[in-house]
């Protein structure tokens, strides 16, 4: 029963092959074929007893054959043959064993696979019904990756693999399982942007794994720490104070630079990138670029490097005085302003000040702003320099002849010129003369008689007016107009008009404690003291007369120098008496009384004693 057993398996492995048992089965038997001639010379029962001897071997080695690979082993076998849903590869087994052809797509469905290629897989259990053994290629690829991994993790190895995508806290990692890389130990600094991560291969180190839970934790900073320490040691056994080495920008701050010297970092002083004015280290660099730099001091006990980059160059300041002396011009842009000026650079490292008072010749400049502008060029005199102190003074107006030194030649004093009146204020009016010069009629200048408040009671701004040139001041900047000098002074012919005791009437235009001002013509006023008011002795004229009442007085004296004229009321009182007397005495004649006479003479002292 057994023998018939084992024929039948023999028969269904032929079958299946389409051939007889493989060579190579046979071979393993003991059994050999007998010589022709020897054959022929057997009895028939001699081959009978042979032929089952040797059958019964041949099945006991065939069926040792299915007991070669056990459940889980990893085995090679050959490709040979292939339909839409399985590959079947001969591993020596009683059967061909089958695998998804799902496990030989890539991730673009293509089926990379040929016959006769050799390939690792899993067996797995044997499949009843298809009467075929089931093996696996990603079960054995799996296999073979955890044992690299343990390989790798127990010879403190590297292992490949590429970022598939971002999680929480860090990256899955393709290793041939899915790994986890934190965070933290993606690089030697945090990441910006994580997304550029995804999709790149790198080496990684295992920090642990589990395979039971499939648990790998990946780690990439720990070999870049490596590598750094690497070029640290390297980098600190080469470089020298003075030495010019190359560096890549790590990171920007506010006061300088930091760049990787290869595994060490030295700092760029915002100070020491250039001779001239750096704002922010970042109008000048960014992270990543490569820069040529200059040791200026080196500290190995704290790893501490001091760089700079002007001194890759001289210091401009060096030959300033032979290159910008005193009255020289200059051409520069504007890089700040301040109140008092604005900062010019004449070459880069080599600034110049031009003060606002240097700034126009006529102009009052409060601020810079005013006149010029950041980035604008601009022309300028050197007025001093300082190379010691790194400090020269500019002028603006410099460029152009100062107005003030030809202003008196074209308007010489007493010349009579018009302009607009730019600006009106409580002592006099200033008028526009040439660009940026102004002269001034003082309140005082305007007239002659009239008693002016405020100039606006006469003028008022944009107005074009005539005055002539008073007095031209060069060093004050100053220039005097007048306008009531366009006529004569009429003061100047005053006594021909008002002598000494004539008679004159006036308009009351003010009064006062100590008398009554008397309008004898349009800016032309007499003075009647309280004391020639009247006969009889009054403390204040006030009450007496009024504002615009007309009166009549006698001149008594003239001073056109002081510009005054005394008026008597009083005066003219009595002297209209003492002719009224007269008068009456002339009239009596020679038959006058003794008696008249007598008073008439008495009269006359009283007169004359007063």
């Amino acid at each position: 029963m057994e023998n018939s057993e084992k024929n039948e398996s023999t028969e269904k492995l032929k079958t299946e092959n389409g051939s007889d048992l493989p060579d190579t089965l046979l071979s393993d038997t003991n059994v050999t074929k007998p010589d022709e001639a020897v054959k022929e010379e057997l009895s028939t029962e001699e081959k009978a007893e042979e032929s089952e001897d040797g059958m019964e071997n041949l099945m006991d080695m065939y069926e040792e054959s299915f007991n070669r690979f056990g459940e889980g082993e990893i085995v090679t076998g050959t490709i040979i043959a292939l339909d839409k849903e399985h590959v079947l590869v001969d591993i020596g087994y009683k059967s061909e064993g089958r695998i998804a052809i799902n496990e030989f797509k890539d991730e673009h469905n293509n089926i990379n696979v040929n016959l006769g290629d050799s390939v690792e897989v899993m067996v797995g259990r044997w499949d009843d019904e298809e009467e075929r053994v089931i093996l696996s290629k990603e079960k054995a690829e799996q296999v073979k990756v955890w044992e690299d991994i343990k390989k790798a993790y127990d010879q403190d190895e590297t292992i490949g693999g590429e970022i598939l995508n971002r999680v929480k806290g860090g990256f899955t990692v393709d290793i041939g399982v899915q790994a986890f890389l934190p965070g933290s130990q993606a690089d030697l600094r945090p990441i910006r942007n994580l997304d550029e991560m995804v999709g790149k291969r790198f080496d990684f180190k295992i920090l642990k794994y589990n395979r039971k839970r499939s648990n790998v934790v990946l780690s990439r900073r720990v070999l870049l720490e490596k590598v750094l320490e690497e070029k640290r040691v390297a980098t600190l056994s080469s470089i020298q104070e003075g030495k010019v080495v190359d560096g890549i920008v790590k990171n920007i701050t506010e006061y300088g630079v930091f760049v990787d010297l290869g595994g060490l970092d030295g700092l760029l002083h915002i100070t020491d990138i250039s001779w001239g004015r750096v704002k922010h280290p970042a109008e000048l660099f960014s992270v990543s670029d490569k820069i040529t730099v200059k040791i200026l001091n080196l500290d190995l006990e704290r790893e501490r490097v001091s760089l700079g980059i002007k001194q890759l160059v001289a210091d401009p300041w060096l030959d300033a005085a032979e290159k910008y002396p005193v009255g020289s011009r200059v051409n520069g842009k504007v890089v700040s302003l301040t109140d008092y000026g604005a900062f010019v650079e004449i070459e880069e490292g080599v600034e110049g000040l031009i003060h606002v008072s240097e700034m126009s010749w006529t102009r009052k400049v409060r601020h810079p702003s005013k006149v010029v502008s950041v980035n604008e060029l601009v022309e300028a005199v050197v007025l001093d320099i300082k190379p010691e102190t790194r400090r020269i003074s500019l002028g603006m107006k410099q460029v152009v002849p100062n107005p003030w030194d030809v202003i008196s030649e074209k308007y010489p004093v007493g010349t009579t010129i018009e302009g607009k009146i730019k600006n009106i204020t409580d002592f006099g009016l200033f008028i526009g003369i040439d660009e940026g010069i102004d002269g001034l009629i003082h309140i005082s200048d305007i007239s002659w008689t009239k008693r002016i408040k405020h100039p606006s009671e006469l003028f008022k701004k944009g107005d074009m007016v005539q005055a002539i040139v008073l007095d031209i001041e060069k060093e004050n900047e100053r220039f005097s107009l007048g306008i009531k000098q366009l006529q004569k002074d009429p003061w100047k012919s005053i006594g021909e008009r008002y002598e000494v005791g004539k008679e004159i009437t006036g308009t009351v235009t003010n009064l006062t404690d100590f008398g009554v001002f008397i309008e004898l013509e349009e800016g032309i006023e007499g003075l009647v003291h309280v004391s020639e008011v009247s006969k009889e002795k009054i403390k204040t004229p006030v009450g007496k007369f009024n504002v615009g009442d007309v009166i009549t007085a006698k001149v008594m004296h003239i001073n056109s120098e002081e510009r005054r004229i005394g008026l008597s009321i009083k005066r003219l009182e009595m002297d209209n008496e003492q002719n009224l007397l007269s008068e009456y005495v002339n009239n009596i004649g020679p038959t006058t009384s003794t008696f008249g006479e007598i008073l008439r003479n008495n009269l006359q002292e009283k007169l004359n004693g007063e």
